[in-house]
């Protein structure tokens, strides 16, 4: 019998991590390339990278060839590995993004089936599939290596708190130390702050001195120390760029222009965690509402998973509110104490023989989890008319996302409840993101991204001339300089080159054009429809 529960133990363990593989894949690595770079962060980062690799130089990121401070390194560095086996493109600009999320999901994973078994598997996928973990994991930018290397430590730092073994303290310095590699003093802050909140309310304030290790700390600076040194000795304007401007003043100040309301991270929160918000907001609600009635009595060391995740969840964005720049990326790390928060709530709910949850609880989940099916089927409109479209398309969509809604409350409301969660819920998940990639993606790639206008560009033109833009957007202005692999030359700031080059520029500027350059021809060559934009050829006059 022992050989047996050993074996299905073991093929358990097989299925599991054929699972997670299989929707890690599915959620973060397929269709990468099916839209072009969009905003301004992700063609930025990537072509930050891509010159660090031309230079090859470790240390110093370059932008337009010049060195751009703004951010720190780790994830131009894992973009430039990924660039020398791949090569340069969009997709691969967003791996290293997809692979931090893995590894992040696999980290939950591991985690449970030490500390909470029987539950591990619901605890990666709900990670794995929340919307902000797929979005994040999904774009070039440095939110994601900050989730992943974050949760990480915090995971090293609780395994090391609940089984007193030093390989997880280890573990939480080095992963905070790549935390750190990845955006900056905020993941210790960040970090400092859980730990001493979670060791006030455990009445156990001696954890916070344990925690300070003199081995930890060494792999820490071992690990940032040597990066932040060498670019504060080459750039000796980094400290002001970098820790002055965009950490403090960016906190302190709306310098950069992404003011908004105290309550914006809630609406943030919730929306990151779906397909789980109700779940995870119910289970949230249970923590803080037992943590409260046994307020007076001493600490409960079986509810300290608990305490942390709450503590872990919460902190964030409180911290975050205060600040004068927000922005939704902020919130990534938080996000996996809330999907952890939940599994810990299915496995007491199942081990408690209470695994039928609600009726309310059920349908307000179906609900949200089954709603994102309408908006994913139709986003292949909505950019085009800023609205979905009413008509068939609707109704047809709409009834596909009711009758998963109905079979998933009918589902949950049987003897199985919560132990069927994870499956109903990740069905909507993959038809959703399925519908994105496979309908939506060339209306995306059309209206928010760079890459169709430099092929329309590039069909037209063979001499790979200088290329400025006028009036364009940032995310525009970003996108050509990395779909082009040229510096943009700004009308706007005068920056006008002097022989013959291209220009990009909203529809109807060819006047405006012509007085920057008075004394040269300005011929149109096509319009670029999807973002009502038009490119010209400026040269002497009398030529092409």
């Amino acid at each position: 019998m022992l050989a047996g529960a050993a074996l299905n133990q073991r093929s358990r363990s097989y299925t599991d991590w054929l699972l997670l593989a299989g929707f890690c894949g599915f959620l973060f690595f397929w269709g990468l390339g099916y839209f072009g770079l969009i905003g301004a962060d992700e063609p930025r980062y990537a072509q930050v990278a891509r010159e660090m690799l031309e230079r090859r130089n470790w240390i110093t990121p370059f932008l337009d060839g010049k060195p751009w401070l703004e951010k720190p390194v780790l994830y131009y560095w894992e973009a430039m590995l990924v660039y020398s086996v791949a090569g340069v493109s969009d997709w691969a600009a967003r791996v290293p993004s997809a692979l931090n999320a893995t590894l992040m999901s696999i980290a939950v994973y591991l985690f449970l089936r030490r500390f909470r078994p029987a539950f591990q598997l619901d605890g990666a996928l709900m990670t794995a599939s929340a919307a902000g973990v797929i979005g994040f994991a999904r774009a070039a930018s440095m939110d994601m290596p900050l989730a992943a290397m974050f949760t990480i430590a915090l995971l090293g730092w609780y395994g090391w708190y609940e089984s007193g073994a030093k390989r997880y303290l280890a573990l939480f310095y080095v992963s905070l130390g790549l935390a750190t590699l990845a955006k900056g003093p905020v993941a210790p802050f960040l970090a400092a702050a859980i730990i001493i909140i979670f060791a006030v309310t455990a009445t156990h304030l001696i954890l916070v001195v344990r925690t300070f290790w003199i081995p930890g700390i060494v792999l820490f600076c071992a690990i940032t120390l040597p990066w932040y040194i060498a670019v504060q000795i080459k750039n000796p304007e980094f400290f002001r760029v970098f820790v002055l401007q965009h950490n403090l003043a960016r906190f302190g100040t709306d310098l950069y222009q992404h003011k908004e309301s105290f309550w914006y991270y809630v609406p943030v929160l919730l929306l990151g965690l779906i397909p789980w918000t109700v779940f995870v907001a119910a289970a949230l609600l249970e923590s803080i509402r037992a943590w409260w009635s046994e307020r007076k009595q001493s600490f409960q060391p079986e509810n300290a998973l608990t305490v942390f995740l709450v503590t872990w969840l919460i902190v964030p964005g409180v911290f975050f509110s205060f600040s004068q720049s927000k922005l939704p990326g902020y919130m990534l790390p938080a996000l996996p104490a809330g999907t952890l928060l939940l599994a810990e709530y299915i496995r007491r709910r199942v081990l408690m023989a209470d695994p039928r949850p609600d009726y309310l609880l059920v349908i307000c989940h179906s609900i949200v989890a089954a709603f994102p099916l309408i908006p994913a089927l139709m986003l292949n409109y909505i950019p085009l008319q800023h609205r979905l479209p009413w008509g068939s398309a609707l109704a047809i969509s709409s009834a596909l996302a009711a009758a998963l809604a109905i079979a998933m409350v009918v589902t949950l409301r049987t003897q199985l409840g919560l132990g069927m969660l994870r499956f109903v819920t990740l069905i909507p998940v993959v038809l959703s993101l399925a519908a994105v990639l496979r309908n939506a993606a060339p209306t995306l790639d059309a209206t928010l991204s760079a890459r169709p206008l430099v092929n329309q560009i590039d069909r037209m033109e063979n001499k790979r001339l200088p290329i400025a833009g006028f009036r364009l957007s940032q995310e525009t202005e970003y996108g050509l300089e990395f779909y082009r692999n040229q510096i943009i030359a700004r009308y706007n700031w005068g920056q006008i080159p002097f022989g013959e080059h291209l220009v990009v520029a909203p529809s109807g500027l060819q006047s405006a054009i012509a007085e920057k350059v008075a004394d040269r021809r300005v011929l149109y060559l096509g319009t670029f429809a999807p973002q009502g934009l038009d490119y010209y050829w400026v040269g002497a006059k009398g030529s092409h």
